[in-house]
């Protein structure tokens, strides 16, 4: 077992820059080794954040103008300027909580008809709110040069208005979640349900198949793979997940996640595993409803559907998805882990001080809008911990939110800043990883 994990410790620290999103140089072999046996144990029950999300919002009031100008001033003056610091500080409070979205081409312009093509309407709603990302469905891709064209454009805005990057995210899973290999106009080898994968019991081809995933996502413009699915099936009537995770052992699905998370990083393209703390347990479909774990805290701390995620933190991935599931017994509340602090302090707080990017699965799952409203969603997954937030509609409800909660004290500018100088920080990553291929 030791000797599995050394290696799995090992392989992560491959991935190099993406890793985490930091430039810290990778540790020697003797700190690998250190850092692996840290890695077999969990927080305790004491380390565990205790900050909980409000059961019940106020009202949150949309009025705060878009054009909020407050100019972060945390700068430091060093020999050497913080490039990260540097950048923050020259956007305004208004860009800056811009960057926690990520949106549809349709959530952007709020249109109705699917949008495959950036237009005069897109430029407009971007100027106004500059995203930090944006996720493409398969409504949005009909075949390689469009998808090429609308990737390079919106990447296009992103640059032109701020100087920064986009997320440009898909979610490409490979057997039924294949927004691209599975539509025959790209003219791709079918890539297998990751359960096949993880049957052969070889790492190295969930390593090859990241790496496939992320020649083509990379040759048309995306840089985010919403994929691994590191959840554990450990719930033979769990229909959600099923096929598409590696299998029923946390060891296996960890080993599996981390080889086809290099074989990503290796083509430019950032992984990100989902669905935290683990949505192989449960019978709910969170599409439809909050899908529920029945533990305590110390039983989830001790599980095996969490115990991926763990290990993930711990070797530097680059972004974790929270996902729509509560674990009632453990936090007192049914409020799911995208929206509570206290799931979410397991991976911040000590014993494991994740520092990568945490996004929210879809606010727009009935998971969510049948709990709160599209500004109160927001504003709690903010509160919560989160970096960054996804949506399939209500942007401008949502981002006002953000700027009202701001404004009136409820969340602290140093809060925004803290997800910002993440999202620079993988921006950063990734540009530089551009220019060297």
């Amino acid at each position: 077992m030791r000797n599995t994990w050394q290696q799995l410790v090992l392989w992560a620290a491959v991935i190099g820059l993406l890793s985490g999103c930091t430039a810290v140089p990778v540790p020697e072999t003797t700190a690998q080794t250190e850092r692996l046996e840290e890695s077999s144990s969990v927080p305790s029950l004491t380390d565990v954040g205790q900050t909980m999300p409000q059961t019940e919002s106020d009202s949150v009031h949309a009025s705060t103008e878009s054009e909020v100008t407050t100019v972060c001033t945390t700068q430091v003056e060093t020999a050497e300027p913080d490039p990260v610091e540097t950048t923050l500080c020259k956007l305004t409070l208004a860009e800056r909580a811009a960057q926690l979205f990520v949106v549809t081409p349709e959530a952007l312009t709020n249109a109705t008809d699917t949008l495959q093509a950036v237009d005069e309407t897109v430029q407009t709603a971007f100027s106004k709110i500059p995203v930090g990302g944006v996720l493409c469905m398969g409504e949005n891709l009909k075949g390689p040069q469009q998808t090429a064209d609308l990737c390079a454009d919106l990447q296009s805005l992103s640059l032109e208005r701020l100087g920064l990057p986009l997320f440009l995210c898909v979610d490409e899973e490979g057997g039924t979640v294949a927004r691209i290999s599975g539509n025959p106009a790209f003219n791709l080898a079918t890539i297998p349900p990751m359960a096949e994968i993880g049957a052969t019991g070889d790492p190295e081809q969930a390593r090859a198949i990241g790496q496939t995933i992320g020649t083509y996502l990379s040759a048309l413009g995306f840089n985010v793979d919403f994929a691994p699915d590191a959840d554990v099936l450990t719930n033979p009537q769990n229909r959600v997940v099923g096929s598409r995770s590696f299998g029923s052992s946390a060891e296996r699905v960890t080993e599996m996640a981390l080889a086809f998370s290099e074989g990503l990083s290796e083509r430019g393209v950032l992984p990100c595993w989902k669905h935290f703390p683990g949505h192989g347990g449960t019978r709910e479909d969170s599409h439809k409803g909050v899908a529920v774990l029945h533990a305590s805290m110390e039983e989830l701390l001790q599980s095996e559907e969490l115990s991926p995620f763990l290990h993930a933190a711990r070797a530097g991935v680059p972004m974790i998805m929270t996902g729509h599931i509560a674990v009632p017994e453990a936090v007192g509340t049914t409020y799911p882990a995208s929206l509570n602090g206290k799931l979410i302090g397991i991976l911040r707080g000590p014993g494991v001080e994740y520092d990568g990017l945490l996004i929210t699965d879809s606010l727009g799952m009935r998971a969510i809008t049948q709990l709160v409203s599209p500004a109160d969603a927001a504003v709690l997954a903010v509160e919560a911990g989160n970096d960054l937030l996804l949506l399939s509609d209500h942007l401008e409800e949502a981002y006002q939110a953000v700027l009202t909660a701001v404004a009136d004290g409820r969340i602290s500018e140093e809060r925004i800043n803290e997800s910002v100088r993440r999202i620079l920080r993988c921006k950063q990553a990734l540009e530089a990883e551009e220019r060297r291929s």
